[in-house]
């Protein structure tokens, strides 16, 4: 959540096995300089939530490390609408060694975009 909201974003949080945390964690939120609507909590299950915020218009890019299945399904339905995914394939990831921080975070939060801009006649 931190490197997106870093890079100007606003975050849809979907928790997984301990939603009840993620409530408590959401009134540290609401306590703190964060504005209103950067970061929504939104519990429930994470395949039906999953499949409706990848195929979401207004949704511009979904990060999930879950499962195979989940990460298959996430991919298949933001092809719809060429949505940017990072996903893990239920691969192991150390949260606490060097890929569980860094700026691979912060290069998935961002996109570069370039503009033409033409100059004269």
């Amino acid at each position: 959540m931190a490197p997106a909201i870093a890079m100007g974003n606003t975050v849809i949080l979907v928790p997984g096995a301990a939603p009840l945390s993620a409530t408590d964690f959401y009134q540290v939120l609401d306590t703190s300089d964060v504005p209103a609507g950067v970061v929504n909590i939104v519990t429930g299950p994470a395949s039906d939530l999953a499949k409706a915020l990848s195929g979401h218009m207004d949704v511009d890019a979904v990060w999930s490390f879950s499962s195979h299945p989940l990460s298959a399904l996430i991919e298949r339905e933001a092809a719809g609408n060429l949505k940017r995914t990072w996903v893990n394939h239920g691969k192991a990831r150390n949260w606490m060694g060097p890929e569980g921080e860094g700026r691979t975070f912060l290069s998935h939060a961002t996109e570069v975009k370039t503009v033409w801009v033409p100059y004269g006649e």
